[in-house]
């Protein structure tokens, strides 16, 4: 049939097909341009601090893309991510917003040949507008520092209550290691106030992230970036997840030294891996200084935030609580069933995602005025309860690890830090070395 004789619905047809294939192959300018998808652009940012690699993507000056997150959920699970490091949101840092690069020092448990990190504006009442943020060795941050992008775009806005996680990077990430994670960004600042070492910051309207000499002022907190995690021969194994208040944040310890009990229990997972297969490889620690089970005097309380801080963390395969005792110091905590009915309340979350829940005895806290005889009464009647099973899957008994053996009630003078709740760097230690790595 010759192209004169065709019936016009054939042609008809013929004219909408062609459309469709043109449609598909072709993808609009717009997504083109942005590399719009998890893979969209791996962003090698810099070579060195001389000057921008011509293939890290787009410009930090480059105007922000709005949207309600940007990067996947790093919760999902199954995709071979897990947490290498994390530290909870407590709040928005009073007087935060002017333009500023922040330069976090955080540790690695656990390393990895592709990293991501997550940037949380989820204290913020006004969009975050990240600029631009880099990953770099504390070893060799010339050598090793990149551009990390978010959907293609190493500029974003970042929406108050949300967050953004960044396209995956190829970097080898060294376990049990400082890295540099720069961010440099303007408006609210959703941070983790005591992080127990050394970070830094330079005001200014300049990204000073590849200037090794900007970073004289310092401080004691993390900013903006709450997660770091990897991909790797290791990271299949996932990661143990530690939910506590400032025994976990490690309140007492030397600072900056790493010597949290989180930290010691992540030495001897490395350390017993050929071991202990199939044992989650990292440890991210969760602990908020202050924070309780029930109530929220410091941060969200471990209730509100068990979903986003532990079992939202990629990899995650046990959880550990260490939760309590804020609730009887510091909150009026009386009843023994409302804190045991909170920790069960854990456990049953858990298992609906098929994560382990493990929890502590609540720490001895003799010798401090809040430590009435009244408190020790319901922390004995909890520490029983726990022991006897049916709280918890297991029980590291972080009491009987602790205490002094002639007065249960107190820390064992080695064991305290000098304030009779919080371990020194010997306490800290011998509560990472008392749990068993097969119950992980």
């Amino acid at each position: 049939m010759s192209t004169r004789t065709r019936p016009a619905w054939l042609a008809a047809v013929t004219v909408l097909v062609v459309a469709v294939l043109c449609a598909v192959v072709v993808p609009s300018g717009a997504e083109a341009a942005a590399g719009v998808g998890v893979g969209g652009s791996m962003g090698r940012g810099f070579d060195s601090v001389a000057g921008a690699d011509p293939g890290a993507g787009p410009s930090p000056e480059a105007g922000p893309e709005a949207g309600p997150e940007a990067g996947p959920d790093p919760g999902t699970g199954g995709d071979g991510w897990a947490g290498t490091w994390y530290s909870a949101p407590v709040e928005a840092e009073p007087g935060g917003g002017a333009a500023r690069t922040v330069r976090n020092v955080v540790h690695t448990t656990m390393g990895g040949s592709r990293a991501r990190i997550t940037v949380s504006n989820l204290f913020g009442t006004a969009p975050l507008d990240l600029r631009h943020a880099t990953l770099a060795t504390a070893a060799a941050p010339a050598r090793t520092m990149r551009t990390l992008t978010f959907h293609g775009r190493a500029r974003i806005s970042v929406p108050p209550g949300g967050q953004a996680v960044s396209d995956p990077l190829t970097f080898e990430v060294p376990a049990a290691a400082d890295l540099y994670v720069s961010v440099y960004a303007a408006g609210p600042v959703t941070w983790h106030p005591q992080a127990l070492g050394t970070s830094y910051a330079v005001p200014g309207e300049t990204d000073r992230a590849a200037d090794p000499g900007a970073f004289a002022g310092t401080t004691g907190a993390w900013r903006y970036v709450t997660a770091l995690d990897v991909q790797g021969p290791e990271s299949a194994d996932g990661s143990v997840v530690v939910l506590g208040d400032s025994i976990t944040e490690g309140v007492g310890s030397t600072p900056g030294a790493d010597r949290r009990w989180t930290d010691v229990l992540a030495e001897r997972l490395r350390n017993l891996r050929e071991r202990a297969a199939g044992a989650p490889r990292a440890v991210l620690n969760a602990g908020i200084g202050g924070n309780g089970l029930l109530t929220g005097r410091s941060g969200p309380s471990g209730l509100d935030r068990f979903q986003r801080d532990a079992l939202g963390r990629a990899g995650v395969r046990t959880v550990i609580v260490e939760l309590g005792i804020n609730d009887l110091l510091s909150d009026g905590e009386r009843n023994a069933d409302a804190l045991l009915a909170g920790m069960r309340d854990l456990v049953r979350r858990g298992h609906a995602r098929g994560v382990r829940v493990l929890g502590t005895t609540l720490a001895p806290c003799g010798g401090l005025r809040a430590c009435t005889a009244e408190v020790e009464a319901v922390r004995e009647t909890v520490n029983a309860a726990i022991r006897r099973g049916g709280v918890y899957e297991g029980v590291i008994d972080m009491d009987r690890t602790l205490r002094a053996p002639d007065s249960p009630r107190e820390l064992s003078p080695p064991y305290d830090s000098g304030d009779h709740l919080h371990p020194s760097d010997a306490g800290y230690r011998a509560v990472g070395a008392a749990i068993d790595p097969g119950t992980l």
